[in-house]
């Protein structure tokens, strides 16, 4: 199966005769609204999950195809979309990366029914049958980085600007509460709804300025980071704002132009730029498959390539049950470094990361900071 026909449209999955010899992955993924900008890298991702599956013979000889959902809609619409998929036996298993609200949405109309794998940074809490999230919670995305950060940069006065949704709100609550643990303290926050970043830009800088915040966690995500980010350039205001966030990555750095302040920082599971065994192969099986002038991978597209593979490892084993299923996710990915290579042995990268990093905007790219015993690259 070429990489070319194993991408099929929602509607053409509903009607067309299912052959039960195929697995089929619903892949639910943004190709518009606030995380749009990312979307190609995304399904670049997961093309390249669904070849390296099918050229090794597939899942017990069974083809994988991907039925591609635009999730960037409204929550309920997505969720409608999904469920209609799954109530006429088009999919077998759901995989995919999108807002928390959607995730939420998905998870009310799909839970006990269809298997349901979330890939990115989630907001933590408990799920329901049949819906694992294989993404960081919000206090082991930033325990870490806002105490390395506060005290490097000597920071007192901490903002929190995001977009107003599940996933900020529960980021906001773990920064406050590490920030207090850090002897800083919150000065000032605001949410604000999707797409509304650019009208609310003069509240937003007072309130920075008003009240003399010398760091900001950035939590808005997607098209609405990048308008903010190009807005502060703007305004001066970057670079006397040491700046943290959890959702940037290469696509949206790229699409603001780069920062050379020395001052704004992310942190995920991965960065293109990293130079382990991992990333320089996922780096080279994408450039071979699709040229040099496709999208950067980030870290999205990363754990979406990971969630395909674990589908295709819980598919082997018989085990995509939504009953049992974060039992059997839990078994593959943490049941100790036997398991995690047999499970792993047809993924070409081998486990997927369980860490996460720091890093440093440098031009259009990232630095990787080192771990903390070591303070080399620290300016």
């Amino acid at each position: 199966m070429s990489v070319e026909t194993v991408l099929i449209e929602p509607l053409d999955a509903l009607y067309s005769d299912r052959n039960p010899q195929v697995l089929r992955v619903g892949l639910v993924v943004p190709q518009s609204g606030a995380l749009g900008i990312i979307g190609p890298s995304a399904v670049d991702a997961a093309l390249l999950a669904a070849h390296e599956i099918n050229t090794a013979c597939g899942v017990r000889d069974r083809p994988l195809e991907l039925v591609l959902v635009d999730a960037g809609g409204p929550p309920d619409e997505v969720a409608a979309q999904v469920a209609m998929l799954g109530d006429a036996g088009a999919v077998d298993v759901l995989v995919g990366f999108h807002t928390s609200d959607v995730h939420r949405a998905i998870e009310s109309v799909v839970s006990g029914r269809t298997p349901y794998i979330f890939t990115p940074p989630h907001e933590g809490g408990s799920r329901l049958p049949g819906v694992v999230c294989t993404g960081v919670d919000p206090m082991r995305q930033l325990r870490e980085s806002i105490g390395r950060l506060t005290e490097h940069h000597r920071l007192r006065r901490w903002a929190l600007i995001g977009n107003d949704y599940i996933w900020p709100q529960a980021i906001h609550a773990a920064a406050t509460r590490l920030i207090a643990d850090a002897r800083s303290s919150v000065v000032y926050e605001r949410r604000v709804g999707f797409g509304a970043v650019r009208a609310g830009l003069d509240e937003l800088f007072a309130g920075l300025r008003a009240t003399r915040a010398d760091a900001l966690l950035l939590s808005l995500i997607g098209r609405d980071l990048v308008d903010f980010n190009r807005a502060l350039r703007h305004a001066g205001l970057d670079r006397i704002l040491v700046r943290l966030s959890g959702s940037l990555e290469e696509n949206g750095l790229l699409a603001y132009g780069g920062d050379d302040t020395g001052a704004m920082y992310a942190v995920m599971q991965s960065f293109a730029s990293q130079t382990d065994d991992r990333r320089l192969g996922l780096a080279e099986r994408h450039r071979s498959l699709f040229g040099p002038q496709a999208p950067v991978l980030d870290a999205y597209a990363e754990g979406l390539y990971d969630g395909l593979h674990l589908v295709a490892a819980l598919a082997a084993r018989g085990a995509l049950a939504p009953n049992g299923l974060a039992a059997a996710v839990h078994r593959l990915l943490d049941g100790g470094p036997d398991a995690a290579r047999g499970a792993w042995a047809r993924s070409p990268l081998g486990p997927p990361r369980r860490q996460v990093f720091l890093a440093r905007a440098e031009g259009l790219d990232f630095a990787v900071m080192p771990r903390p015993e070591s303070t080399s690259i620290w300016k």
